[in-house]
């Protein structure tokens, strides 16, 4: 198996002038700097609109892209806005902390400044709004579309979900879709607008990577939001009664972190239905993410095997049951319909055996996280001598501290453990990343892949998410200069010393 390595760092936290990261010159610098520090993998986390929390696992659609991607600079280059707008805009005076509040109120005035000029320039170009819509419906997927559909009629009600709706619309009656369409027709083509110009700039910023020999891991969440377009457009995918309100919920079973469980609130699906249509929502959702990206983590593997069903109401996820999911008819579906996918298992977490099954079966490759390979019995299946090559190797992910903060936090008994397996009791501590990283790219993994933080050797502060908390993740980003050319070369160097030198 080829040896490669990448790094990970969300597309939300490349810098840049407007207040988080987005597909402008410095997401292609960053590729450059990939490419010069040997690299041949740049994983990012999903690219959904975010909603409630800002939590890119919790996206208003599985088939829209984040207008906050969407680079300004572009606009300005394309007439449809000017300097002077884009620099009165507040984004928040921090460049390494996301402030989504003021991204919300200030993007999506200039976008629709954006959206107005564009309209008039395709009107002097012989277009009317006629062709604009046939146009955009040509370039964007059904599913897409009905997430601006969605957006539309979810700010006519104030950005309620759509389960405060009007019942003529929430239960999406044919007399009700047909009059909001009409009457929302300009903010639809608006919403459309917004994801033509996502997913122009985001081709092209990926064939540019692609072109430097860099491929884009991306991610897939196995549950989709329950206030999205999916669970909206599609109730018949989910496990809802006849008025369309949930029956039970997604979330994990109460364990060593939290004594009553975590409660997703995420919309289950009907795995017979899905059966009897050979997956096709699914297919379909396969089908758009690998046109975003070259690889794609699925998230939450185990949910296949078995996922975790909490009663729809339950305050927290004490009471809830272990239910069948699909199982290996769903990959061997995947198989079928496209052939061999490069496919990543999230597979982490407590395994029961048939969980370990399906992801060998499968063919997959599985993750190792050392950040979960020390403590003192000495015994976790995450140490490095226990790995198989097909595997895929992280210091941690984005629901992890950072290396160092984790190092300093470790329980003493897990540290000496840790200090007799590396036999580094030396090395000074704001340097102890580094014997991590040569843990990680020296194993026999085929796959590592490092979080940027990790490679700068921050502190909990640079964290990205910190599980079961809501206010203070998703909004690190790094500096222009972080990623320097020293820090490149060094990468490069453990590249080529373990065999992974693109």
């Amino acid at each position: 198996m080829k040896r490669e390595c990448g790094i990970l760092l969300p597309v939300s936290a490349l810098p840049s002038r407007y207040g988080i990261g987005a597909f402008s010159r410095e997401a292609y610098q960053f590729v450059d700097r990939l490419k010069e520090a040997g690299q041949s993998c740049w994983q990012i986390l999903p690219l959904g609109p975010t909603g409630y929390g800002d939590s890119p696992y919790q996206s208003f659609s599985a088939f829209a892209g984040n207008p906050y991607f969407i680079d300004l600079e572009q606009l300005i280059q394309q007439e449809l806005l000017t300097r002077a707008e884009c620099d009165a805009a507040d984004f928040g005076w921090n460049a390494q902390d996301i402030d989504y509040e003021k991204l919300y109120y200030n993007r999506f005035p200039l976008l629709r400044k954006a959206f107005e000029r564009w309209k008039e320039q395709e009107r002097q170009a012989g277009r009317d709004e006629t062709a604009l819509e046939q146009m955009l419906c040509k370039k964007l997927s059904e599913e897409t579309r009905e997430y601006c559909f969605y957006m539309a009629v979810k700010n006519e009600y104030g950005g309620k979900s759509w389960t405060e709706w009007d019942e003529e619309i929430r239960l999406r009656k044919k007399a009700a879709v047909e009059s909001y369409r009409e009457r929302l027709a300009d903010e639809i083509l608006f919403y459309e607008f917004q994801q033509y110009l996502f997913e122009a700039q985001w081709q092209k910023l990926k064939a540019y990577a692609n072109e430097q020999g860099i491929r884009i891991i991306g991610d897939i969440p196995i549950y989709v939001a329950f206030d999205g377009a999916d669970s909206w457009a599609h109730p018949e995918l989910f496990q809802f009664d006849k008025e369309n309100r949930p029956v039970a919920v997604a979330g994990c079973p109460p364990d060593g972190f939290s004594a009553t469980g975590q409660l997703w609130g995420n919309p289950l699906y009907r795995w017979d239905y899905h059966k009897k249509t050979n997956y096709d929502w699914w297919m379909r959702r396969l089908e758009y993410s690998f046109n975003l990206y070259d690889v794609v983590r699925i998230d939450h593997f185990r949910g296949f095997d078995e996922y975790y069903a909490i009663p729809y109401g339950d305050k927290t996820a004490e009471f809830g049951s272990w239910e069948k999911g699909p199982g290996y008819d769903f990959f061997q579906t995947i198989k079928k319909r496209f052939g061999e996918l490069d496919i990543i298992a999230e597979d982490l977490g407590f395994l029961t055996p048939s969980v370990l099954e399906l992801v060998e079966k499968t063919g997959y490759p599985g993750m190792k996280v050392l950040e979960f390979a020390f403590d003192e019995s000495g015994n976790a299946p995450y140490l490095p001598h226990r790995y198989p090559q097909n595997a895929v190797v992280y210091t941690g992910t984005h629901d992890n501290t950072t290396l160092q903060a984790w190092y300093q936090e470790m329980g003493e008994g897990s540290r000496r453990f840790a200090v007799q397996y590396l036999g580094n009791e030396r090395t000074p501590v704001n340097e102890i990343h580094w014997d991590y990283i040569r843990l990680a790219l020296q194993s026999v993994a085929r796959l590592v892949v490092i979080p940027l933080q990790d490679y700068l050797g921050l502190g909990a502060w640079a964290r990205m998410n910190e599980p079961s908390t809501l206010g203070k993740n998703w909004r690190w980003r790094m500096r222009s200069e972080d990623f320097s050319p020293e820090l490149a070369a060094r990468c490069r160097h453990l590249a080529w010393l373990y065999g992974r030198w693109r």
